[in-house]
């Protein structure tokens, strides 16, 4: 009995050893990193665009084009993909190709592309990532792959995907990207009927919540502006409301993408908010 008991006793200590030399699973690396994805032109009047109540009054406003690269381990989730380069004037002066390119990031390891909405300033790009499993709100996919789509959805440089190329989820509500909490794509739908917007939380910097189209400035965001031109107005403002109890409750940095004051709130490409 007493060999027995020194036998179990060592087991237990031998255990110990191993797991205490176990090395303890590190969290994956995580950053942000900004890209131009258009050329802003000059500032343009948004009372009439922009507020379907027309609450702006004289306001003018510069327009600035943006993509997101977040950072997970060894995989990375690109966030919209701006204007074409084709595209007249606003044209992005350097490729989300180049610009990956310049942070060591090549195409191919890409491993999802998230697309807020449907609308060309936002979607230009993506043919450049046909390996990359293409995360799209329902609403936007089912209006893409229409037999006849409508004005203003750029369906052209979905083909990869919609030609079944390519890999494609079709989100009908949020999606938590890696399983971790740290990539959420949340449904945000008013602008086009499939919107969504991108909540990343940060070891450092903490939340980050980048709205897409679901407001286009911080007087949208502020005051519950509905531009006459969405989709769903009651959507719009029930989003828009999401959006800021999300912000409160997760403390985050709320970053409008199509606002220029915005873009101080992460660092300078080609550093990266950790």
């Amino acid at each position: 009995m007493h060999r027995i008991l020194t036998l179990l006793a060592a087991g237990v200590c031998a255990a110990a050893i191993v797991t205490a030399q176990a090395p303890a699973q590190a969290d994956p690396d995580m950053a942000l990193t900004r890209f131009d994805c258009g050329t802003p032109q000059a500032p343009t009047a948004v009372n009439q665009r922009f507020s379907d109540t027309f609450s702006y009054g004289d306001l003018k406003l510069q327009f600035v084009f943006s993509c997101y690269l977040f950072k997970h381990g060894d995989q990375y989730l690109l966030w919209d993909t701006g204007h074409a380069m084709t595209a007249p004037n606003v044209a992005p002066k350097v490729s989300l190709i180049d610009q990956m390119g310049q942070i060591g990031v090549k195409p191919e390891q890409i491993t999802y592309v998230g697309i807020s909405h449907y609308h060309a300033d936002h979607t230009g790009q993506v043919d450049s990532f046909p390996k990359a499993t293409l995360l799209i709100g329902k609403g936007d996919w089912d209006a893409i792959t229409s037999p006849k789509p409508a004005t203003g959805v750029n369906f052209a440089p979905f083909a990869n995907w919609s030609k079944g190329d390519g890999k494609v989820e079709p989100l009908p509500n949020d999606k938590d990207v890696f399983g971790d909490g740290s990539a959420i794509i949340l449904n945000t739908p008013g602008h086009t009927p499939g919107h969504h917007s991108l909540l990343v939380k940060l070891p450092q910097m903490g939340a980050v919540l980048i709205t897409g189209d679901a407001v286009h400035f911080r007087e949208n965001y502020e005051t519950n502006g509905v531009p006459w031109f969405n989709y769903d107005r009651a959507q719009t403002l029930a989003s828009i409301d999401r959006m800021k109890k999300i912000a409160a409750s997760a403390k985050a940095t709320v970053i409008i993408q199509h606002d220029a004051r915005d873009i101080d709130k992460l660092p300078a490409f080609p550093a990266a908010a950790k």
